[in-house]
Formats: C-alpha cells, structure tokens, sequence
C-alpha cells in the first residue's frame, strides 16, 4: 500500500503497541496477516480503494478492552472515532467510511458492510489456510473456557467451524479471491468426517506444544 508516511509512522508508534494486549492470535502478527490479505484482495480484483484508509481500517479493526470479544468491532470503532490525530488527517466522510468498516466486519453479521472497505476487512480477516483454522479454533476456544480439556476444545472447534465454514456456514465473501476459494473447499472436504476433523486437530496443537 502506498500510505502516507506521517499516518503510517503515528499508527506504528501509538496503535501498532496496543495489541500486544490482546491474546495470542488476535496480536500485531494477526493485523499483519490482515493487511496482507487486503492488498491481495484489492490486487486480484482490481479494487479502486483510498490506501491511507484501507490502511486505518485494518489497523485499528481488532483493538480490544480487556481482551473483550463480543463487543470489540465497536470497541475499536469508537477508539479510531476519537483519535486525535486522524480527526485532523481525515474527513468527516472519510473516518465515517473507516468507522463502518471496523463495526461491520464480523462474519456472523446477517447484513452485508456498508461499504467496500467493510467488504475488504470482512473478506480479509477470514481464515485462509485448514492449519490457521486449526489453531485458532483451538486458542479461541481455550480463551473462552480455560478449564476445558483438549478433547472437549477439539469437539467444539469441529462444531463452530462447520458452523462457519460448512456448506451452509454464516462466513461471507464479497470478492474473487482465489487463496479463499482454496481454503473453503480445503476445510470443507475435511469438516465432512468429524472423527478425521478431531484427529488432524489434535496432532496439530500437539506439535505446537512441543
């Protein structure tokens, strides 16, 4: 991306700090995963999008307060609707397009974003690989219910990513995006034996607690 280097360099110095608040898998490695996946969704497809916006987008999506997941779209739109300093660089049009990117970015949100930098975030922030899946399914899982034993983690991966990813799941894609296409029917085909699902989990996290 071609951003503005003042905006880059204040976001790099008082936001990029803030996610090493946040659990594993939601830190500063996560925000870089989703600005990749942006740029690769705007290139495939040839998007016409605002760098320096896309850019805040991504960056300011996931702040969390206490680690809070089921509020945290809003959350983070409210921290970038009362930063100082993009008051001054943005808009009154520009920062309302950032700020209903970041609320509208969860997959199991019935509605579609409101516009194309919410379709960008939405699309990006989705898993791409079955191993990504693997692992964040199961961190997510042990954040939300510590005292759970792996077997009981691995039960309730199996059924929240059928949920989301199955034939019939909530998560939404709004562009051509080949790695995506890739992913879907990757763990689709692997969510069709439940038993075949649990096992590949449970050698994955066991090789990432060696």
């Amino acid at each position: 991306m071609k951003v503005n280097n003042k905006l880059r360099d204040y976001i790099e110095a008082n936001i990029f700090p803030l996610y090493d608040n946040n659990f594993i898998g939601d830190g500063i490695d996560r925000i870089k995963y989703v600005m990749d996946r942006s740029e690769a969704i705007v290139k495939e497809n040839s998007l016409d999008v605002d760098d320096n916006i896309l850019y805040t987008v991504v960056s300011y999506h996931d702040i969390r307060k206490d680690n809070r997941e089921d509020d945290h779209e809003l959350i983070s739109a409210e921290i970038m609707n009362n930063d100082k300093f993009l008051a001054n660089f943005f808009n009154t049009e520009e920062r309302l397009l950032i700020k209903e990117a970041i609320e509208d970015q969860r997959a199991n949100k019935e509605s579609e974003p409101r516009n194309i930098y919410g379709k960008i975030l939405s699309s990006a922030s989705r898993n791409s690989s079955v191993e990504q899946s693997l692992e964040r399914s199961y961190c997510y899982g042990k954040k939300k219910n510590p005292n759970a034993t792996d077997e009981e983690l691995f039960e309730g991966a199996y059924n929240a990513l059928l949920k989301k990813f199955g034939e019939n799941g909530y998560a939404k894609f709004y562009f051509k995006d080949s790695v995506y296409e890739k992913f879907l029917k990757d763990i689709r085909e692997l969510l069709k034996d439940k038993d075949k699902f649990i096992d590949r989990q449970r050698a994955y996290i066991e090789n990432l607690k060696r």
